[in-house]
């Protein structure tokens, strides 16, 4: 039978085109659907993840079956439904387990987080004491650039679902977290992990937050070296 399949939003460019007729055998279900619909990419596949599915303008579900001529549409969660992003500098303290609950969804599989911690003694390069650190930050670049490394994982990582960056400020002691990136998804295996550890990376690129280390032998501000480039900027 032939049904003819209309695609939306994320869905239409990644496919490539609006619509299509698709044969299907007999007693076929939208899960049957998106799993052929799958086979097409690995982007694709996990754009399913999320997808959502209505027959004949009324929203359909995995097991309902499909009949000759119907109208199938499929598309991402309706705006208003955008996935979660929280970007935050903060002299607050974190709660990492109330961070991680508002980026996970009903969809949601696998949370990769990261959090830095300050150290009370380092012991390679350079062995040292740290009494405690004082983090300062020009805020109003600092939350734009936020923004910017949070696009940068949504376009390099589409299944990223939630995203959590914040970082702390002020007077921190040995023990406490300093920042956390969290990233969410339906599996493990949908670029969680990649896309946390480019979120740490990048904030230590591009993100204009430093720290002054004081110990028992002075005080100092610890300073980067990378350069940004004309590429750093945020797309407009």
């Amino acid at each position: 039978m032939i049904i003819d399949v209309l695609y939306f939003a994320t869905l239409r460019d990644l496919v490539g085109q609006r619509r299509e007729k698709i044969e299907v055998p007999d007693g076929s279900t939208i899960g049957d659907l998106k799993g052929r619909l799958g086979e097409r990419g690995e982007r694709i596949a996990l754009s399913l993840e999320t997808a959502l599915f209505s027959i004949n303008r009324e929203f359909a579900f995995m097991e309902e079956s499909l009949n000759e001529g119907d109208e199938v549409g499929v598309f991402p969660p309706v705006s208003g439904g955008a996935p979660p992003t929280i970007l935050k500098v903060t002299p607050d303290s974190l709660d990492l387990d109330d961070i991680v609950s508002s980026i996970t969804g009903r969809t949601t599989g696998a949370v990769c987080v990261f959090t830095g911690i300050v150290r009370g003694k380092t012991t390679r390069i350079e062995p040292h004491e740290t009494a405690y650190l004082e983090y300062e930050a020009y805020q109003a670049m600092a939350e734009d650039k936020l923004q910017q490394v949070s696009d940068e994982i949504r376009e390099q990582w589409p299944a990223v679902e939630g995203i959590a960056i914040v970082q702390r400020l002020g007077h921190l002691e040995p023990g406490t977290p300093t920042v956390l990136i969290a990233c969410s998804a339906a599996h493990r295996d949908s670029g969680v992990f990649e896309a946390a550890r480019y979120g740490i990376d990048r904030l230590k690129q591009i993100v204009p937050i430093w720290k002054k280390e004081f110990g028992p032998s002075g005080e100092s501000w610890i300073e980067g070296e990378y350069r940004p480039e004309p590429i750093d900027r945020a797309a407009k």
